[in-house]
């Protein structure tokens, strides 16, 4: 290694270089240089500086990523509820476009933050009612729609899950694993459950939280 290059090396590093660029500009091993420059007190305070001023720059980075990320979120929250508002014109007055936003307003997960459009209740007419919502209205895929049964101890799974599904008329294969709660249920009304319906979709729960919306401030204005 020529004298001349060492020389250039240690120039570099008390400029502020850091070993990376040193040995791209000098073709100096990154070893080599580790070997001049650890016992020198200047070159650690060089590194010191250097990992400062590398962190600061990753904090900008994130930041203008999570700007970024923010105008894509609300430019995309934006564009549903667009959506919803120019769909609402022409369903508003479609007893099924109706009944399924109002069931979702009573029962849904609407004010929570899941992505998913969530309602569960014990009567399968209800269940079903949403479900043919989510099919005729929202355009939704069967291939979606998943169920989840809430059994108490004493109502046999496979027995409870045959009747949701002929009801529902949704696969067995789509119910995701029973949960079974303590105790005995109180009523027979809870015969069969509780049924919840899932739905994924952070852009259908943004439309029917539009359409909830709507919907009470046409009611109110009668």
């Amino acid at each position: 290694m020529a004298r001349n290059d060492k020389h250039l090396a240690l120039l570099l590093r008390k400029s502020g270089k850091s070993y990376g660029f040193i040995s791209r500009e000098l073709q100096i091993p990154k070893s080599t240089l580790s070997e001049w420059f650890s016992g020198l007190k200047w070159s650690g305070i060089v590194k010191n500086k250097l990992i400062t001023k590398a962190n600061l720059l990753a904090q900008k980075r994130m930041r203008l990523m999570a700007k970024a990320n923010q105008k894509r979120w609300l430019d995309w929250r934006a564009g549903y509820r667009l959506q919803a508002i120019e769909e609402f014109e022409l369903l508003k007055n479609n007893p099924l476009f109706i009944s399924g936003v109002m069931l979702y307003w009573a029962e849904g997960d609407n004010g929570k933050k899941s992505s998913n459009v969530r309602l569960a209740n014990i009567d399968p007419r209800m269940i079903r009612i949403f479900i043919k919502f989510a099919l005729k209205i929202c355009k939704v895929s069967k291939a979606n729609i998943r169920i989840g049964l809430i059994l108490y101890p004493d109502l046999k799974d496979t027995v409870c899950k045959s009747f949701w599904s002929k009801y529902l008329k949704i696969p067995i294969v789509q119910f995701h694993k029973t949960q079974v709660i303590k105790g005995n249920h109180p009523t027979k009304r809870l015969e069969y459950g509780i049924c919840m319906v899932r739905i994924g979709g952070a852009g259908l729960k943004e439309k029917i939280k539009v359409w909830i919306d709507l919907c009470s401030k046409e009611i109110m204005r009668v």
